[in-house]
């Protein structure tokens, strides 16, 4: 039987994720906390580590979430589930892809896209910003976290008015991972 959730809740993921890994997100938390698979702590966790490992997040998250839950065969499952809709969409767009993207009624349609995947991603970060500036047991305000978001915020958006060019992802990436060694570490 979970082999058979894997593949279902997989696979609604796969088909109803536009916009990538970040607006996939708040999808894949929907299915992993309805079936009980991960507690909230469990899948930002796996969030965190999806992000900073090698591939697309949503396959990282399939992955682990099927192994975890199904072993190896599990993880193909979940994985497989996951891919298999943007293979078959792809394969299709590009089949009829020259006369449809001329279509100004597609290209509007994409354009409006555009904007609803901005909005959810700025969800998800503003939802995964306030879930771990908060604990909840205690109700306070993890001052370090926003500490460190800010100081993030500022090096890119600085760097973009300074030098024109925003930080990279990776270099990002980096940072954030030093600064919180430095400031939980310490």
């Amino acid at each position: 039987m979970i082999f058979l959730d894997l593949l279902i809740g997989f696979l609604e993921v796969g088909l109803f994720s536009f916009g990538g890994a970040y607006a996939a997100i708040p999808l894949i938390r929907d299915v992993v906390l309805a079936h009980g698979w991960m507690d909230e702590d469990m899948l930002s966790y796996m969030i965190a580590v999806s992000e900073s490992t090698p591939g697309p997040i949503m396959v990282n998250l399939a992955t682990y979430v099927g192994s975890n839950k199904g072993g190896l065969l599990g993880a193909v499952i979940a994985t497989t589930a996951v891919m298999l809709p943007a293979f078959f969409i792809i394969l299709f767009i590009v089949v009829i892809s020259r006369s449809l993207l001329k279509n100004p009624f597609i290209q509007a349609s994409m354009r409006g896209l555009k904007s609803c995947v901005v909005g959810i991603i700025l969800a998800t970060g503003v939802y995964m910003i306030l879930g771990n500036c908060y604990i909840m047991t205690k109700g306070s305000v993890d001052y370090a976290a926003i500490f460190i978001t800010c100081v993030l915020a500022l090096l890119y958006f600085g760097s973009r008015k300074v030098i024109k060019k925003g930080l990279s992802p990776i270099g990002l990436i980096c940072l954030a991972a030093v600064t919180g060694m430095i400031v939980y570490g310490i």
